[in-house]
């Protein structure tokens, strides 16, 4: 592929062609010419060298600002030529551009680059030279709206700049606008053009102009929009009948661990292995051809090299699900990946579909299926977990029996040759059993189809997601800003965002979340109320709340009087509500009866209780499971202790509410959601505290 640089000159002509505001400009390519272009051009000017071995004109010297006059100008040629001949002797200049010198303006960079998963991308943040030292960028997934982009511009941290700040003025904000929606319309239609930078771009009080322009070219279209394999039917993983090839006797192998986990099947299951007879009590099949009855799924856990046979001869039987749980595929390099091709091409040929290879495989408690080696098996519940990694569900799996959580459906994708994260978000999305959705993600194969799909499937139920990855050590270096600025991990996390996906930061963030949201579903806004009978967790509430982008009611007159009826005359009046350490039970139940009579001024309510002499927490968890029967709004519980709570924890489990022993963890969870809110609302502006 070769990639080239366009002259300023070029893109000032490409943006111009498309209706975006530049200086008025002429190129000089000798000392002769700069009388005319001078005059034409109109002072002060600008003087640029035009060279493609110069990026960074500035740093070579090839920028001279301030010329009034003919004479200046030609002097500056001059300059100019010295300057970059002493930087770079091998640099070729083409000529210099003479520009008008427009008047300071607030600084704004446009960016684009194609993404290897998403496609192109543009970035939007505050420009000039220290861009990348700032580091204030907006990221999305192209194509975008006037309301993307205008959610862009309020996100950047120095959107205050731009709307007025202290002596500053306010700048035309729909001016931006409507520039970068050209800029991204030119970038989307432009198949040639992998990357560019326009910085800065002078945004005034009236109307905005660019005047850097860095667009590259190639002759090569990148193809990062490719389909893979079609939707995987839902009905696909109704099964009544599973082989395991590779069925094993010895405790030691894989296969012993796979059919054991079956035994619980209440299906037709069928081991599969030549050399035995009987395994775990099952009659052994010395072949899937050998099987008396339909098989809906094969588990296959024989070595890589003796894959592709098996999947041929599932083919010839009609099996339409094949679960490949034996390693040695494209993760081991170049051999490996030719030999997932090769069962690949075989799958494809007979219209198999593929978990795998390289997995752990699929578990569906409600079904009684667990294909997996794990020694554990999850309990039935209503959160499906979709993960990239092996050892992530195994240790899940594991720490989910004693805090009690339930899985509709827990699936390792491996290497996801052919169904991937987008195929179980379609299915958990009909899954009558899901209510709420975990991914967690290494990688995505097809950025455009999991958008896609991920809109569809958010739109039913909540998602939330845990990206590994972050660090942006071994991210390949970009020849612009736009490249360094808007690094992968950024723009996997515009693309949950732009899909409705709710992005964590750890494990234990994305199963509070996801609980939260399967047992209250979102709110309908992000006003909160908080009542504790603890002063001290009533003052790191407020902190929490404003760390997380929760809005505290205000409450009105009416409620204050309704509150000092049934509190303590030394109650602090306010949001959060201390209602003293006194507080009973009595208190808490009069205190949610005016909260019920009033939930049409509140959106969320946590509940803070912690142990005391006065307080019975069996009777005041009774009283949380009525305040959140009788209201439509998301009830948080905080009932904070030892052993004295246990027993009112199981009635809050129970009855289906949520509760965290932990302060933050709850408003760190419901600010996410919160976050999720604004942004639906708002159509991506993000809400601030």
């Amino acid at each position: 592929m070769t990639q080239r640089l366009l002259s300023e000159a070029e893109g000032y002509v490409l943006l111009e062609n498309h209706g975006i505001p530049v200086p008025r400009f002429s190129v000089v390519t000798s000392r002769l010419d700069i009388p005319a272009a001078a005059e034409r051009t109109g002072f002060p000017l600008v003087m640029k060298v035009l060279s493609p071995q110069v990026v960074h004109k500035s740093e070579a010297g090839g920028v001279i600002t301030g010329i009034r006059s003919v004479s200046e100008a030609e002097t500056a040629y001059d300059t100019i030529s010295r300057n970059v001949t002493a930087f770079d002797p091998s640099a070729t200049i083409s000529g210099v551009i003479i520009e008008q010198q427009k008047e300071k303006g607030l600084e704004i960079l446009i960016g684009g680059r194609i993404d290897p998963t998403f496609g192109k991308i543009i970035t939007v943040g505050m420009g000039g030279t220290l861009v990348e030292l700032i580091r204030d960028v907006s990221i999305r997934v192209l194509p975008v709206s006037s309301s993307d982009i205008n959610a862009m511009i309020q996100e950047l941290q120095a959107y205050r700049l731009i709307r007025g700040f202290r002596n500053e003025p306010s700048r035309d904000v729909p001016a931006l606008v409507g520039l970068i929606g050209s800029v991204a319309r030119l970038f989307l239609d432009s198949p040639e053009i992998p990357e560019f930078d326009l910085n800065p771009v002078l945004l005034y009080e009236i109307g905005a102009c660019v005047v850097d322009a860095r667009f590259y070219v190639t002759d090569e279209v990148a193809k990062y929009e490719t389909e893979l394999e079609p939707a995987m039917p839902i009905e696909i993983l109704n099964v009544d009948s599973i082989a395991v090839i590779g069925a094993s006797p010895d405790p030691n192998k894989v296969g012993y661990s796979v059919l054991r986990n079956l035994l619980a099947f209440p299906g037709n299951l069928y081991p599969v292995n030549p050399k035995h007879q009987k395994i775990l009590g099952r009659a052994v099949y010395p072949s899937l051809s050998s099987i008396p009855g339909p098989v809906n799924m094969a588990v296959v856990v024989v070595p890589a090299h003796a894959v592709p046979p098996v999947v041929e001869e599932a083919g010839k039987l009609g099996i339409s699900l094949v679960v490949i749980i034996s390693s040695g595929f494209r993760e081991t390099g170049d051999a490996g990946l030719v030999l997932e091709d090769q069962v690949m091409t075989i799958a494809r040929h007979y219209g198999i579909r593929v978990v795998g290879p390289n997995c752990l495989g699929i578990m569906l408690p409600h079904q009684g299926i667990n294909t997996t080696f794990d020694p554990i098996s999850p309990r039935p519940g209503n959160i499906a977990f979709i993960s990239q990694s092996g050892a992530i569900i195994s240790t899940i799996v594991d720490w989910s029996l004693p805090e009690e959580i339930g899985f509709s459906a827990v699936v390792s994708i491996g290497n996801q040759a052919d169904l991937g994260f987008e195929d179980f978000l379609l299915y958990a999305a009909d899954d009558p059993n899901t209510r709420a959705i975990i991914l967690y993600i290494e990688q995505i194969r097809n950025g455009k189809r999991f958008m896609n799909i991920a809109r569809e499937v958010t739109r039913k139920k909540p998602v939330v997601v845990i990206k590994s990855g972050s660090s942006r050590v071994g991210q390949m270096a970009a020849a612009s800003h736009t490249g360094s600025l808007s690094g992968s991990f950024d723009v996997y996390m515009a693309a949950f965002w732009q899909s409705g996906i709710i992005p964590v930061r750890s494990i234990r963030e994305a199963f509070q979340t996801a609980e939260l949201l399967a047992s209250e579903g979102y709110p309908k806004g992000t006003r909160a109320i908080v009542i504790s009978n603890a002063g001290g967790f009533a003052v790191m509430s407020s902190d929490y709340a404003e760390q997380f982008g929760i809005e505290m009611v205000e409450f009105s007159p009416a409620i204050l009087k309704e509150l000092d009826a049934v509190l303590p005359e030394n109650w602090n009046r306010r949001n959060p509500v201390d209602m003293v350490g006194d507080a009973s039970a009595d208190r808490f139940a009069r205190t949610f009866d005016v909260m019920i009579k009033n939930q049409d001024a509140w959106d969320i309510a946590f509940v803070v209780n912690v142990p005391s002499a006065i307080s019975d927490p069996l009777r005041v968890a009774n009283e949380l499971v009525r305040f959140s029967k009788s209201t439509h709004k998301m009830i948080v519980g905080c009932m904070i202790g030892g052993d004295s709570m246990k027993t009112p924890l199981r009635v809050l489990k129970d009855a289906g509410v949520p509760n965290f022993p932990d302060l933050e963890d709850a408003f760190k969870a419901v600010g996410n959601i919160c976050r999720h809110v604004c942004w639906e609302e708002y159509h991506g502006k993000r809400c601030r505290p």
